[in-house]
């Protein structure tokens, strides 16, 4: 207590209204400041996602890229089978599912046909998952082996024996670029290019029965056959514009001749012999 003037003062406190005021004011601050932690804590595990979700999807497209490329050259007498249908994962579930195999052959000394090569890849229901998908599966057979020391003691149905690669696929395409629009079936030479795409997303159902899968959630990768072939470049030229091109290159060249003398206009096709 101070004494002024023989009055007494009492510090003044807080009131219980003011208190309420700056704990709602408080409150608010918090709940924003927590709404946008929770707001960028979102974004980046759907960042995260995004790109654990394409990191499978990426390394499968790119060992059958691979397997392309090793198999297939152009001096090698090769042969592509695409098969694409709906695996019937489960009553009223069809999933497309899709098999490539990439063979390769080559001839004895008896001129008798023998199989190089053979890479097959194929997805089929998984029994053992919990949920309705597919299992990408891959086979390894021919004569030339892929590892020679651990395949040296197997039998061939143990080195033809399908690997999976992995599980949990709700959409897996093939198709061949041979024209305009990819195809779904093929079987003979390689063709130019080869799409495939794959998905882990959730399924949805379609009007007809069959599952789809959004495309936003697809990944595809298109691969071409034979990427050392030597492209055939078709350069169209307008009526007489390359005669034109050519005959004022030839005047531009020609331009220190004395007088109004002209230059030829083609060259002669075989010089003359001085003797």
């Amino acid at each position: 207590m101070k004494k002024t003037s023989g009055t007494n003062k009492v510090p003044r406190g807080f009131s219980l209204a003011e208190v309420l005021a700056a704990l709602a004011i408080g409150a608010m601050v918090m709940v924003a400041v927590l709404g946008i932690y929770h707001r960028a804590e979102k974004s980046v595990a759907a960042v995260t996602r995004r790109l654990d979700g394409s990191r499978l999807p990426g390394e499968v497209l790119q060992r059958i890229a691979e397997d392309l490329d090793n198999v297939i050259s152009s001096s090698s007498d090769a042969r592509i089978t695409i098969d694409n249908k709906f695996e019937n994962v489960a009553s009223g579930t069809l999933l497309p599912a899709a098999r490539l195999t990439i063979t390769r052959t080559i001839e004895d000394s008896k001129d008798k046909e023998q199989i190089f090569k053979e890479i097959i890849w194929q997805s089929s229901y998984d029994f053992k998952g919990a949920s309705y998908s597919l299992t990408l599966y891959r086979s390894a057979s021919g004569l030339n082996k892929e590892d020679k020391v651990l395949e040296k003691n197997k039998e061939d149905f143990e080195r033809e024996a399908f690997a999976p690669i992995c599980s949990g696929i709700t959409f897996f395409k093939i198709k061949a670029m041979a024209g305009k629009d990819p195809i779904e079936k093929w079987n003979g030479a390689p063709p130019r290019g080869i799409v495939v795409t794959i998905s882990f997303a959730e399924p949805y159902k379609k009007a007809n029965g069959t599952f789809d899968v959004p495309d936003e959630e697809k990944i595809t990768r298109t691969i071409a056959i034979d990427r050392t072939r030597k492209i055939r470049f078709d350069i169209s030229t307008a009526e007489g514009g390359g005669d034109e091109v050519q005959e004022q290159g030839q005047e531009q060249d020609n331009t220190d001749l004395p007088g109004n003398e002209k230059p030829p206009l083609k060259s002669p096709g075989k010089a003359e012999k001085v003797k």
